[in-house]
């Protein structure tokens, strides 16, 4: 019988703010709601752990979260290690949770360059191959948001229109396509697209 299997992130905060000052509180709350409906658990102040039964969710996730951080001020971001595969039948406490998932999460993470913020693993080295690609020209773009734009993009992660980010943010449609575009939304939605390829073609669901 073949394990579940699912995704795990290892992260933490780049430029964290102390834990417990006004501005660190605020972060972790909105890096908490953009993780509602997973498990995860913060520790050390700034690092944090997910799990997340679908690996197909797992990118988007990562994107959330960076847009999330970047949109409270452009200084911060967060380093991301995302490790795909088996996992056991049932994680009750990430703390004490095994599986390929949590082992290539937590052994890529610790492989992190400095300017490296995003990775993605697999046990597949052939998935792992475009899985490289993703995660660089990813890395590439999100490092390079500023707080409008990541705020713009985070709405674009909820599947929000323009015209509905428009009305929310209460800013002129012509100034949210402008920062959707200089985000790269489109190239965004193709990046999320080829992951799920990848993840579809090699099984990894």
């Amino acid at each position: 019988m073949r394990m579940p299997v699912g995704a795990v992130i290892t992260a933490d905060i780049v430029n964290s703010t102390v834990p417990g000052t006004a501005m660190g509180k605020k972060l972790v709350t909105q890096l908490s709601a953009v993780l509602k409906n997973h498990a995860f658990e913060f520790y050390r102040g700034d690092s944090f752990q997910v799990y997340t039964k679908d690996p197909l969710a797992a990118l988007k996730l990562s994107f959330q979260l960076r847009a999330a951080a970047k949109r409270l001020s452009d200084i911060y971001d967060i380093r991301i290690s995302i490790g795909i595969g088996n996992v056991a039948a049932r994680v009750r406490n990430l703390r004490t949770a095994n599986g390929e998932a949590f082992v290539l999460s937590g052994r890529m993470f610790d492989q992190l360059k400095d300017m490296q913020r995003l990775w993605i693993e697999s046990a597949d080295g052939k998935a792992n191959i475009a899985f490289r690609v993703i995660a660089g020209f990813a890395d590439y773009m999100l490092k390079r948001l500023t707080s409008k734009q990541a705020e713009v993009l985070a709405e674009l992660l909820k599947e929000q229109t323009q015209v509905q980010i428009s009305k929310k943010l209460k800013r002129k449609q012509s100034t949210i396509n402008k920062h959707a575009h200089s985000a790269g939304w489109p190239e965004i939605e193709k990046l999320l697209y080829e992951y799920h390829q990848v993840i579809t073609q090699f099984n990894l669901a």
